[in-house]
């Protein structure tokens, strides 16, 4: 009792000291930077809140913002798309020492599953459901970047997307906001650190709010819900990265409540910095602004004015703030004071980066210095053993997967030998080609000497060339080789003939999915499905790895083809990974955070729906008069979320329920009952049965990801508090509804055990 106490003690003490000098640090960062606005005009103001690209790498419209002159005069407080160290010291010595007051240029680009050392996809990372692989994750990405002179990312993103039509769902941790508060605090720990570190850079929440609601699965598109609906169902990752400290926010392109997200003052005031407490700065997304005027919203003018007073500091490339701001303050239509207010949050960033102090941080490494942090072996290690996480086995009938290391294998499609085609979208900065191995030269590695691998490309990804060639008109990054249809088809079946295992490396193209890359077909390309149909009539075991940047529609993979695993985009050590995990080297552990369709005329799919008057169930395949269903398809997904398959069977006791108060325990034993050591995903899940509001079917509400060795038992609680039990009401305040509540637990949203029970 006595150690308890002094751990105590010594607890509340170290929070003591802590308290005072984070208080002793603000006063400080408060009075100098009260001292250096004194300073500053108010055009030297208005030009902190200025974001514009520099020309190197383009992730948004090209701009010629003639950059050197504006940070000479005072006009630009940031800058985007300027990659490598030597550049950025350039740029950051023009702003130190030829502008007038020499305040340095905060350098953002878009990092977001790695630098040089690509990770896999965030979605990807997200089904691993291993959140401390995550924050290391991009642990790594910062340490890259900021060598580089990155000092802050746009990441992470943290859209709650329901719509696998939406390409940028790729982007974020899937449909559930539960799990996706998780990934956003731990990417925000991971890239900021307490920013002490030359290795910390800032993270930027992303895009808040409601994008990944875009109708129809269409980017850019409009946006429109309850308040209820935003509260409990999208608006909580953005609430728990703001809880972990982030240092900046990026609003989204579509309106909320019939405003832009960009000058919506219920959002970025009321909710972001009143309600939660917000102390970092607003950015806008690339030329939000100029944006305003397509959705009927005035002029730039008036549309700038209407940003920065309702709540946005910095303008990203529109120039709006920069044109007009000063002649605002002249007429009345904004204060000084709302310019002050902005250009503080501006520099108060820069602070805690340390950027006052040293404006050269992440510029100072000689090259032979940078090597030992950039695509080193230890990233690249660390990045082929996460990436072999985010693996979902979806079918494995009759034991076909891990795959022996004999006979010949037949390795075909269109992502088997490529490089770019394992990295996904979103990769700015990639190493060289040559530099990481395609799958095919990883499976010849891992099996040389003991099997021979014969291979073939089969197919084109599409029987769209436009689409082949990965989605951009003018994408330097082809993914594989245009052929010959009918001659690529009889190559690959020559090939499989001679062969005692198929193995299938198709899907999408890496850059089918990211920004502007929304589809209104996401089931399997017709030149794919040939293909597989004609190697399926050769009857030999056959494996389809299917490469996806969304959740692609399965109905007809899931009934006619014998193994499935979805592996994503697993970025540089994807090859290697891979072949860990097709030859039993590893299990698959990888648990789905999004739901997969049948087929496309489902989306929106999503397990946290609401139900009907009239509810057809999931796994119901009779079509039902008069009922919530279609005619050609039942109203599940092919595979649900949460789910995943390993080389092991692992089998659940029965469940317990215990209740203290409005605390409740769910407690279950698991047993390893097959021949390889693995790792199983313990989900609980609620279900409010009679609440004031409507509430889902099913909400995900905690899980445990554990290791089993072959044979052994484990027994496996997870508590559930009040809190957890609640929900929001439209106002956004949590609330707790007595009554009964069925608790659940298992390996997925669909297959789980059920208690009911009530609490006062």
């Amino acid at each position: 009792m006595m150690k308890y106490e002094l751990r105590k003690l010594i607890s509340l003490v170290f929070v003591l000291f802590a308290t005072l000098a984070y208080g002793a640090d603000e006063a400080k960062m408060d009075k100098f930077i009260g001292s250096l606005m004194q300073k500053m005009t108010l055009r030297e103001k208005i030009g902190q809140l200025n974001l514009q690209p520099a020309g190197e790498v383009t992730t948004g419209g090209a701009m010629d913002t003639q950059v050197g002159g504006l940070v000479m005069n005072g006009d630009l407080g940031a800058v985007l798309n300027l990659a490598g160290k030597d550049r950025v010291r350039a740029l950051q010595e023009v702003a130190v020492k030829k502008s007038r007051l020499g305040i340095p240029l905060l350098v953002g680009l878009d990092v977001i599953h790695g630098y040089r050392t690509i990770l896999p996809i965030p979605l990807a990372q997200a089904c691993s459901w291993d959140i401390p692989a995550i924050e290391e994750g991009a642990r790594i990405a910062a340490e890259e970047c900021s060598t580089d002179g990155i000092s802050w990312t746009y990441s992470p993103m943290v859209d709650i997307a329901l719509d696998a039509r939406w390409g940028r769902i790729m982007e974020g941790a899937g449909e559930d906001p539960y799990l996706g508060s998780l990934v956003a605090a731990a990417l925000v720990r991971g890239y900021q650190g307490d920013f002490k570190e030359r290795q910390n850079i800032m993270a930027c929440l992303k895009h808040y709010a409601l994008y990944g609601a875009a109708e129809a699965g269409r980017d850019y598109n409009t946006v429109d819900m309850s308040h209820l609906r935003m509260f409990n169902q999208y608006f909580p990752p953005y609430k728990a990265a703001v809880e972990a400290g982030v240092g900046s926010v990026m609003t989204s392109f579509n309106i909320v409540d019939g405003l832009h997200a960009t000058a919506n003052p219920w959002l970025l005031d009321e909710v972001l910095r009143q309600k939660w407490g917000f102390k970092g700065f607003v950015v806008t997304d690339y030329a939000s602004i100029n944006e305003m005027e397509s959705w009927g919203f005035g002029k730039q003018k008036e549309n700038g004015v209407k940003a920065l007073k309702a709540g946005t500091d910095m303008d990203m490339c529109s120039q709006a703030f920069l044109n007009h701001c000063e002649a605002a303050v002249r007429e009345g239509l904004l204060t000084e004071q709302d310019i002050d207010a902005a250009c503080r949050r501006v520099l108060e960033a820069k602070y805690r980066l340390g950027l006052f102090k040293d404006p050269y941080k992440h510029c100072h490494m000689s090259d032979q210095e940078q090597a030992k942090h950039i695509f080193t072996p230890e990233n690249r290690q660390k990045a082929r053993d996460f990436a072999a996480e985010t693996f979902v086995l979806l079918k494995n009938e009759g034991g076909i997967l891990p795959l022996k290391k004999q006979g010949k294998i037949a390795l075909i499609g269109p992502n088997a030998n490529t490089t770019d085609g394992l990295l996904g979208s979103w990769c700015v900065v990639r190493p060289a080609k040559d530099a990481y191995p395609s799958l095919l030269q990883a499976m010849k590695e891992s099996v040389a000497g003991k099997a021979e691998v014969l291979y073939a490309q089969g197919c084109n990804l599409s029987d769209d060339e436009r689409q082949d060639a990965a989605g951009f008109a003018n994408a330097p990054y082809r993914t594989a080789p245009r052929v010959d249809a009918k001659q690529a088809l009889q190559e690959a079946l020559k090939v499989a003939a001679e062969a005692d295992v198929i193995v299938y490396a198709g899907g999408e193209g890496a850059e089918w999915s990211g920004e502007s890359h929304s589809r209104a077909i996401i089931e399997l390309p017709d030149c794919q499905r040939e293909l597989l149909k004609a190697l399926k009539g050769l009857g030999k075991p056959l494996v389809m790895l299917n490469f996806s940047g969304r959740p692609t529609a399965m109905g007809w993979e899931k009934e006619n083809l014998p193994a499935i695993m979805n592996v994503w985009f697993g970025g540089t050590e994807m090859g290697p990974a891979l072949c860990d995990v097709l030859f039993g080297d590893k299990v698959p552990s990888g648990h789905l955070t999004v739901s997969i369709p049948q087929m496309t005329g489902q989306e929106p799919l999503y397990y946290n729906h609401l139900n009907t008057g009239r509810p057809v169930g999931d796994g119901d395949k009779r079509f039902r008069q008069y009922q919530s269903n279609y005619f050609e398809v039942s109203n599940g997904p092919a595979f649900p979320f949460g789910f995943g398959l390993s080389y092991t069977t692992f089998k659940y006791g029965e469940m317990t329920v215990k209740q203290e108060g409005r605390n409740v325990t769910a407690t279950v034993s698991i047993t390893n009952e097959g021949d390889y050591d693995a790792t199983e995903v313990v989900q609980c899940y609620i279900r409010d049965v009679a609440c004031r509001y409507a509430r889902p079917v099913k909400e995900l509400k905690g899980f445990e990801r554990i290791e089993l060795k072959k044979g052994e038992t484990k027994t496996v609680s997870i508590s559930l508090t009040e809190q957890e039990l609640s929900s929001y009401g439209p106002e956004g305040n949590l609330f707790f509804e007595p009554g009964e509540f069925d608790i659940m637990l298992g390996s997925n949203s669909r297959d789980v055990q059920t208690k009911r029970i009530t609490l006062k």
